[in-house]
């Protein structure tokens, strides 16, 4: 029976491998949603750790994992608040890195309401458009800045409506609450193509670039979940997800 020695190898194996795979929290900024789902789903299958996803605002996860939530890693909207949680001994030193870089694209939940040059923020015509909180989203702020560059913030000002976070301010496009809006490209295409309505991608020279921080909070230092799910963020196979959601690497 000697062929048959393998198997208590074989079952230490499998049951080392169980024992350490952990299940974590993770702070997800809101337009980073759609694809970290799809990631989450390929990174439980490739390293049995399981990732449990929060969505949210940049902004409001700094004040909660400020206040102690128990959050392993941020992948935050912005690469500003993952550094001053490392400044502040909150998160851990040398584990930032850009996973993403957002685009931002002016959407409307209808056909041909939205021009490819976005003409229709001067024409007007329109009750609302949905921003995200600017002092939160930065995604927000990047609105702010390309309508000021345009000139155009004095004139819509008494337009605009504030979503608390990116996920809010599509809802309120998506639901025609607001005729338009400043939304992330990833929430509007897969794979290049836009998903419905119509929409002008603003030109990246129009605002800072939305760089992408990710980063290990200082609950998951230590933590191989934590560790691992950095890692992950890095393979082909994520960096494949992300680039379909309309991000740049």
């Amino acid at each position: 029976m000697k062929h048959l020695n393998w198997i208590p190898a074989l079952l230490f194996g499998l049951l080392t491998n169980l024992v350490a795979a952990e299940e974590i929290h993770i702070a997800v900024a809101a337009n980073f949603a759609a694809p970290m789902e799809k990631i989450a789903v390929e990174f439980a299958k490739d390293t049995g750790h399981q990732a449990k996803l929060a969505f949210g605002s940049s902004g409001k996860f700094y004040a909660q994992i400020r206040n102690g939530a128990p959050f392993r890693v941020l992948l935050s909207a912005d690469d500003e608040t993952p550094a001053r949680l490392e400044q502040e001994g909150m998160a851990v030193s040398g584990t930032r890195f850009t996973y993403a870089i957002g685009k931002l694209a002016l959407w409307s939940s209808g056909e041909g309401v939205v021009d490819s040059k976005g003409e229709i923020l001067k024409r007007g015509g329109y009750a609302h458009l949905a921003i995200a909180n600017p002092r939160l989203a930065p995604y927000g702020a990047a609105a702010i800045e390309v309508l000021k560059k345009l000139g155009l913030l004095d004139a819509v000002q008494p337009r605009l409506v504030q979503g608390e976070n990116i996920a809010q301010t599509y809802q309120f496009v998506a639901s025609g609450n607001a005729e338009l809006g400043f939304v992330a490209l990833s929430q509007i295409t897969q794979d290049g193509k836009l998903i419905k309505g119509s929409a002008w991608m603003v030109p990246g020279n129009l605002h800072t670039p939305i760089r992408q921080d990710a980063v290990i909070l200082a609950s998951g230092k230590g933590h191989p979940a934590a560790s691992a799910l950095m890692n992950y963020l890095k393979s082909d196979k994520a960096q494949a997800v992300i680039r379909a959601y309309g991000y740049d690497i």
